[in-house]
């Protein structure tokens, strides 16, 4: 074995295990978002820190720095895209970046995010922003520190967008949402203006949680999801978390009285699930093994959820069963079961917004997110300027903040960058659909038969196996020969809405 082989191999198993912590790091967190006991809280966050702590310092130990430096021009390194030149040249990438980052910083931001994430369960289950402010003033203050502290030519936000979205720039992504934003706005006029609405009382019936449950693990299997390496639990906003090659942990909330709330929730993440479940298990923790971007990771479970879970033909397929599960549906047609599922109309909840209004709600929290973590929006400021950007985009005010600022758990969470990676997923989403209709046939035929496996294996071997080998533009432009682009989306929308609102496509 050559001195650089015996290199790579001990940069793997350093790597490896920093993988193996933050795995146990995923679990703890899991397991304070679904089942563990409030008063382990504050425990539980000294828990997390120190595990954070402790992976920061693996990944940026001077014996890594020693390893990568030696190994940047070596023959292992020569072909950039291969699973041993891209994880040198990925990870010497986050070695430089991370290593900027004092250990107490990391240390004492985790620990704030676990204590303002517990913070924000219960402000907004009792409607109390203020009880939420002081926590969400101090995650601010130490997100400025670390964007400081890495570097950035003027626009911190490019600091902290780039552990979301590899090289991507704030300019760039927001060129791409202002050009969907310019398309978008003109369709949901053309909708509303028809006049016309589905039967919504159709989803508000009875419909039994553990039969809702029931039928959500059924079609979660059916696309492709692994329960035996995978779970369903319940949480206050679901997410999915893996914790290992062979442990992939989803969850979801349920609605009795809502069947998509927990149903699309399902689905949604099943589809992030699919993707972590098809990364190769041998290069777990080394960037061959690892999803390219968020936006890569959304696309899937965009895909799943919409493009597939709210088609026609899905809905063939599955309604007559969904008929017998839930007798609440009595004699209800499923032209108008599905009708009710696509509805678009402007709305409060981003997770249960309809595809057309769905970036408006994105937008609208980039905006606001550069705006608090430059300070031009003082925290206090935060509820109004939610709503006035509500009353703006999509005409509607929310009654209180629970429906408001508070309804998301992404900047308790520190998660500042994440959000435009949902309109970055739906755009991916929609090239990487019409390429796989070019080279797999008639999709909707397959769904019509609950064939599933052909679309998943398509994005199994394109790409979730390919881990991190391509950035995400690179990727795209493998797949699809371009880079993203809105246009494959709005056409999709419209072909969708046409037969439904009577609009042209």
């Amino acid at each position: 074995m050559s001195d650089y082989s015996q290199q790579y191999d001990e940069l793997c198993q350093e790597i490896g295990e920093a993988a193996k912590l933050d795995s146990i790091q995923q679990l703890l967190e899991w397991d304070e978002r679904t089942i563990m006991p409030p008063k382990a809280g504050a425990y539980r966050a000294e828990q997390v820190s120190l595990l954070a702590g402790l992976i920061h310092e693996r990944r940026t130990s001077p014996r890594v720095g020693e390893l990568l430096d030696s190994l940047a021009d070596s023959p292992l390194a020569a072909d950039p895209h291969s699973d041993q030149g891209a994880t040198i040249r990925v990870l010497a990438r986050e070695y430089r970046r991370d290593s900027k980052l004092p250990q107490a910083l990391v240390v004492e931001l985790s620990k704030a995010k676990v204590l303002a994430q517990q913070n924000w369960v219960q402000a907004r289950s009792s409607n109390n922003f203020p009880l939420f402010r002081p926590h969400l003033d101090n995650i601010l203050r130490l997100m400025r520190e670390m964007a400081d502290t890495i570097g950035h030519a003027g626009s911190r936000y490019d600091a902290l967008l780039d552990y979301f979205e590899p090289e991507a720039k704030t300019s760039e992504v927001a060129a791409a949402l202002s050009a969907l934003k310019d398309d978008l706005a003109p369709l949901v006029a053309e909708i509303a203006q028809t006049g016309r609405h589905p039967k919504m009382e159709i989803l508000q019936r009875d419909y039994p949680i553990a039969a809702q449950e029931e039928f959500g693990k059924r079609v979660a299997k059916d696309i492709g999801f692994d329960f035996d390496a995978g779970r369903l639990d319940v949480t206050h906003h679901p997410f999915c978390c893996g914790m290992g090659p062979f442990d992939c942990r989803i969850t979801t909330r349920y609605d009795q009285n809502f069947f998509p709330s927990a149903f699309y929730s399902t689905l949604h993440e099943s589809g992030h699930g699919l993707y972590d479940q098809g990364l190769r298990a041998d290069q777990y923790g080394l960037p061959s093994g690892s999803y390219v971007s968020l936006g890569l990771h959304e696309s899937q479970s965009r895909l799943w959820e919409n493009m597939v879970g709210r088609s026609y033909p899905f809905w063939r397929h599955y309604f007559p069963e969904l008929k017998k599960t839930f007798p609440a549906l009595g004699e209800t047609p499923m032209s108008d079961f599905h009708y009710a599922v696509n509805d678009v109309q402007p709305s409060l909840i981003r997770v249960e917004a309809d595809e057309a209004t769905y970036n408006l709600h994105i937008i609208i929290r980039f905006e606001l997110e550069q705006a608090l973590l430059s300070g031009d929006l003082p925290v206090a400021d935060l509820p109004g300027a939610w709503n006035e950007k509500y009353q703006q985009m999509l005409g509607v005010v929310p009654d209180d903040d629970a429906d408001g600022c508070l309804q998301d758990v992404h900047w308790s969470a520190g998660l500042i960058g994440y959000f435009p990676t949902y309109s970055l997923g739906n755009m991916y989403a929609a090239q990487l659909f019409d390429q796989a209709a070019i080279e797999l046939g008639d999709l909707a035929e397959m769904f019509g038969r609950g064939e599933f496996i052909p679309l998943l294996n398509w994005l199994r071997d394109k790409v979730h196996r390919p881990g991190s080998c391509y950035t995400a533009p690179q990727l795209m432009h493998n797949i699809c020969g371009e880079s993203i682009d809105h246009r494959p989306l709005l056409r999709y929308l419209r072909t969708k809405y046409a037969p439904l609102y009577g609009i042209g496509h």
